[in-house]
């Protein structure tokens, strides 16, 4: 790993050795405004710090096997052959883990969002895709934790959505579905195809 990541690496677990500090100081306890923004920032900064431990001890059980790997005995180091291979593919994962915790964030990542779901020209069979659409989305929220809100639903005269919208709330909403924006597109014989079609 470069000298530079490793030294801003070190940085944050100082700056992280500092905020848990923090935490637990009365004066920051009663300050509710401050002990919010560190919570957050302790929340950001405790997976980077987390990933870097376990990098550093597959650092040392690498070394650990390669000094086995040079040993006399054939099955002890096949053995640690074994290991090695592992270990460098577990290092190597680490390592890109390290790298992408210290990509600039999106301001945005951590926002609530809202969903809009709108059927485009098909008539009920847009309107039933829409709805296959909306139940994905609400499915994923559930499953990550996050409760969804339907604030405002146009129901198609077949089932699904002519128009629907939607609060979901959560840490990573935005940061997991920013990318979801735009048409989508299904290739399938429709519910209401009497002739088996397949329509799109």
């Amino acid at each position: 790993m470069h000298p530079s990541i490793l030294e801003r690496l070190e940085q944050l677990i100082s700056r992280f050795d500092e905020v848990t500090a923090l935490l637990s100081d009365p004066d920051v306890i009663g300050d509710n405004h401050r002990f919010r923004d560190l919570s957050r920032e302790y929340v950001q900064l405790e997976p980077v710090v987390g990933t870097l431990r376990d990098f550093r001890a597959t650092e040392a059980d690498l070394a650990a096997a390669r000094e086995m790997a040079a040993g006399g005995d054939a099955e002890l180091r096949a053995m640690a052959e074994e290991e090695i291979a592992t270990l460098e593919a577990r290092h190597d994962a680490l390592e890109l883990a390290l790298q992408k915790h210290l990509l600039p964030k999106d301001p945005y990542d951590d926002h609530n969002i809202f969903l809009e779901v709108r059927a485009g020209t098909g008539g009920d069979e847009a309107a039933i895709f829409a709805g296959d659409l909306m139940r994905m989305y609400a499915r994923y929220a559930e499953r990550q934790g996050w409760p969804v809100e339907i604030l405002s639903e146009s129901p198609g005269e077949h089932g699904g959505y002519k128009e629907v919208i939607a609060r979901i709330q959560g840490q990573g909403a935005y940061s997991r579905l920013k990318f979801e924006s735009g048409a989508h597109r299904v290739q399938r014989v429709p519910e209401t195809e009497s002739q088996g079609r397949i329509h799109t």
